[in-house]
């Protein structure tokens, strides 16, 4: 027999994570007090995690239509029309609590959970994505907890078949205590075939199909998921889930097949708070009651009980809604890829969420109570009093370098710009033969078979920009994210993000909060770009300090001829390389200033939305036009970062020969991060087109120089600089370096510094 329940009281209430004021809500509600199975389901359903309590009213300020978008937000993804027939299925989500405590399986099952997020919608995964934040190299933690999201992504994805085709790792002291690891994937569907998890039909059998229900992940949402860190953190591993790729694999295959015929009604992943959201939120989105039977629920353990039943969080489980009359025809398809599928409960029509247990009533709750009842807060903000002073940046008292060869090779090896090859080269990016842009260049690429569509994808945010001004640097991480794909030849359609943030009981975090989201909201406005799905994630800090705010964007952009497809490396010695937009004399929150200077000061680059707008279109029209070798977005390090990794990022490392021109300080000319610049290569022939579709802009098109030779030979032209500033330059006026020593010095630097 099952030991006794703990008697409820406010204060088991508030060690689940809900507030006097909410455990008070809930007895108002329901008229009494709760059971303790319903506690645990009111504490998952009710997390920051579940009901996005502190963020939704404030989420419904971003664009979520379009004419493309066939779902938005609401659902287990997003889904946009690429014609055809066809349509992408995407979405982006954290796992980055649960990966700071126990990295491998932390990692691993956050790419198994947006999986299946994925493929419950009827698509077939095609591509992975991830965003990672780490500590600084220095910290004793930062290369095991590398090691170990590393090898967690890729021995998921990779066992799973699924490729990983992109990301982005980024290193900064504010992420010592509290990593983030964002993990994106996307799908493929017909249009006619895509479903959704809205319960319907009453009578209809719930089934549980998958892994049987162990005890690993309970409390993941409510309270591992939706509360600080602190020094008793690491006691919380057992609520780490743990994945299996393999049985992943048959799940996939098995759902996809399910959907191929006329059996089901709904279906949703066991995500988050397993059993239980799964079933209230089918029912919820449905108008509809779900009635449980937990002893149906197959367990790899004994003893477990009806509290845990519902709230495991079990990796590779799904629960569906079948037509009645279907039960014997889905056992028997989940039976031939050894998966269980057992009825464990029926759809009702009176609004009510029940789970009996053992002969008795465990859980009868409203729907309603736990989904449209949930809190919905308008939490305090206020503007960090220290934010005038961070944003001080005095250019005259900062002195220029006296030798350009050595900024160049220690920005190309600083963490942040150094290649990723160490990490990137862990994942199979060619697995299912639809990879034609492997990780390395400014966006993925991949075909749709059968078609000459193809689709890229990128995955962008500087933490730094947004510390500094949260409302300017969420504008610049959606335009950067466009920008990465308009260069790679694809129109950007549409984002999936994940806000990865603070506490938002604090004034401060949610003040950044509230300009993030703005930021967001505007330039997704001024792009035409809609927002279809996504995660936030508060709470990361550790004992009382946040992390940078960290609103991560993916993004997925469309090319009409996967053939027109662009990359960022040199291609042919004789190019003329030209620079199309605008160099200003801006050093504010660069990686020149972190590195060069060890500080971080000054307000991000400024952006025009309308000139990154026509920008996106020239880049667009050049490529349908095939006018253009390569082409590589100017961003963190500045033009000579982008100079050189367009010179040693492709298969074989090319030289070039440049010459800037212009006024201002020649480290803001080179190593500054202006927006909305583009540097490409192209044959000469072919210039005057391009110049031509710049003038139509109103872009500044500038010819730098040409492909060729063995050496980078930057020079910056004394004519317009100040005797100052000549004083301070170089001999040569500029960069002169071997390829082959920046090519060598780049690709080894972070297995170097960390000591991978």
């Amino acid at each position: 027999m099952a030991p006794p329940s703990p008697t409820v009281t406010l204060q088991l209430a508030q060690d689940h994570g809900l507030t006097a004021a909410e455990y008070g809500r809930i007895i108002q509600l329901l008229g009494r007090t709760p059971s303790f199975e319903e506690l645990g389901v009111f504490s998952v359903m009710w997390s920051e995690h579940c009901s996005y309590k502190s963020s939704r009213r404030l989420l419904a300020q971003l664009p979520t239509t379009g004419p493309a978008i066939l779902q938005g937000p609401g659902e287990n993804a997003g889904i946009v029309d690429i014609g055809d027939g066809l349509a992408v299925v995407f979405k982006i989500e954290s796992h980055n609590h649960p990966s700071f405590i126990e990295p491998y399986h932390g990692a691993a099952t956050g790419v198994g959970g947006i999986l299946r997020d994925v493929f419950t919608m009827g698509a077939r995964p095609i591509a992975s994505l991830n965003s990672l934040r780490f500590g600084a190299p220095d910290h004793p933690r930062t290369p095991y907890l590398l090691r170990g999201v590393v090898a967690g992504i890729g021995g998921y994805g990779n066992s799973v078949g699924v490729p990983t085709v992109g990301g982005e790792v980024y290193f900064d002291p504010g992420y010592n205590g509290n990593i983030l690891v964002n993990a994106f994937s996307l799908g493929v569907v017909r249009t006619d075939r895509i479903f959704r998890a809205r319960a319907a039909g009453a009578g209809n059998p719930v089934i549980y199909v998958g892994s049987r229900t162990g005890r690993d992940g309970i409390h993941g949402a409510s309270l591992l998921a939706s509360r600080e860190f602190d020094a008793r953190s690491e006691e919380l591993r057992p609520a780490v889930q743990v994945g299996d790729p393999f049985t992943e694999n048959l799940l996939i295959e098995a759902c996809l097949e399910l959907m191929q015929r006329d059996l089901i009604v709904a279906i949703q992943d066991m995500g988050a708070a397993g059993l239980t959201s799964s079933s209230v939120e089918m029912a919820g989105r449905g108008g509809t009651g779900f009635v449980l039977n937990l002893d149906a629920v197959p367990t790899r353990e004994d003893g477990i009980s009806a509290y845990e039943l519902l709230l495991s969080e079990s990796q590779e489980r799904m629960l569906l809604v079948a037509k009645a009359g279907c039960e014997d025809a889905v056992r028997a398809l989940f039976s031939r890829w050894d998966l269980p599928a057992v009825v464990v409960g029926r759809v009702t029509d009176d609004g009510l969420f029940r789970a009996a247990w053992q002969g008795r009533e465990v859980v009868r709750l409203p729907v309603s109570a736990l989904t449209d009842a949930a809190p919905a807060y308008e939490r305090p903000a206020r503007r960090p009093d220290d934010l005038d002073q961070r944003q001080s940046l005095d250019l005259t008292s900062l002195p220029l370098p006296g030798d350009y060869n050595t900024v160049l090779l220690r920005l190309l090896t600083s963490p942040n710009l150094a290649s990723k090859e160490w990490v990137y080269r862990q994942y199979d990016s060619l697995v299912s033969g639809n990879t034609v842009v492997q990780p390395g260049s400014d966006a993925a690429v991949l075909r749709i078979k059968g078609t000459t569509t193809g689709v890229g994808l990128s995955v962008d945010c500087n933490s730094r920009y947004c510390a500094q001004d949260p409302y300017r640097g969420a504008l610049i991480v959606v335009a950067e994210s466009a920008r990465n794909l308009a260069v790679s030849g694809a129109r950007p359609l549409a984002v999936s993000d994940c806000l990865n943030f603070g506490n938002p009981e604090k004034p401060e975090v949610m003040w950044q909060f509230q300009q993030a989201i703005a930021g967001m909201r505007d330039a997704c406005q001024a792009l035409g770009l809609a927002v279809v799905s996504g995660n936030v994630s508060f709470y990361n800090e550790t004992e009382g300090r946040a992390i940078p705010p960290t609103p991560t964007v993916a993004m997925v952009g469309l090319l009409t001829d996967v053939g027109r497809r662009l990359t960022q490396w040199f291609k042919r010695p004789g190019d003329v390389i030209v620079l199309v937009g605008e160099t200003l004399e801006e050093l504010g929150a660069s990686e020149y200033l972190a590195v060069m200077h060890d500080r971080v000061a000054g307000r991000p680059p400024q952006l025009d939305l309308e000139r990154e707008k026509r920008l996106h279109r020239l880049c667009l029209d050049a490529s349908a036009e095939d006018l253009l070798s390569s082409a590589h977005d100017v961003a963190e390090g500045g033009l000579a970062v982008a100079l050189a990794e367009a010179c040693i990022s492709g298969p074989t490392a090319l030289g070039a020969q440049v010459r800037l021109v212009g006024a201002g300080r020649p480290d803001a000319q080179l190593f500054g991060e202006s927006q909305s610049r583009v540097l490409v290569s192209l044959p000469e022939a072919k210039l005057a087109r391009l110049q031509t579709l710049a003038g139509a802009a109103d872009l500044p098109c500038i010819v730098l120089g040409r492909v060729g030779g063995s050496v980078l030979e930057l020079k910056v032209d004394e004519a317009e600089q100040s005797s100052e500033t000549r004083a301070a330059s170089t001999p040569a006026g500029g960069i002169r370096l071997p390829v082959t020593r920046l090519a060598h010095e780049w690709r080894t630097a972070l297995a170097r510094q960390l000591g991978l």
